[in-house]
């Protein structure tokens, strides 16, 4: 038995089927974010390597190395960011590197002032 592998697998799709266009169009405009699946968490922020003072945040998403944090103001791309999370009796304190940020899309985030953040952890 012999199989022909020349073949690509899947399925030979039509980019200019009219069909297909106008659900992507419909698609273009769509800003979704996953905070609705995590329970978020009050956490302390501290911006920088020499940062004393911590800043509140919310810790609205994780998973494996990256975290999401929602705050009242701006974080650049590229800042060292500890976040401190209590647990119990103790604190798990982790660093990332902010990757990406931006305004929230929600009416009440905006209303908030609401900034999210996505950091790479370390």
């Amino acid at each position: 038995m012999s199989a022909d592998n020349s073949q690509p697998r899947g399925n030979r799709v039509d980019w200019s089927d009219p069909r297909l266009q106008e659900l992507l169009r419909k698609s273009e405009s769509w800003k979704l974010d996953n905070r609705g699946t995590y329970i978020p968490k009050e956490v302390m922020i501290h911006l920088g390597w020499g940062a004393s003072t911590g800043r509140p945040a919310k810790l609205v998403w994780e998973r494996d190395q990256v975290m999401m944090l929602e705050t009242r103001f701006a974080i650049p791309v590229g800042e060292q960011v500890r976040v401190d999370e209590p647990q119990g009796d103790g604190l798990r304190s982790v660093w990332g590197v902010v990757a990406e940020g931006r305004e929230g899309f929600r009416a009440e985030d905006r209303a908030d002032g609401i900034h999210l953040h996505w950091l790479h952890l370390r």
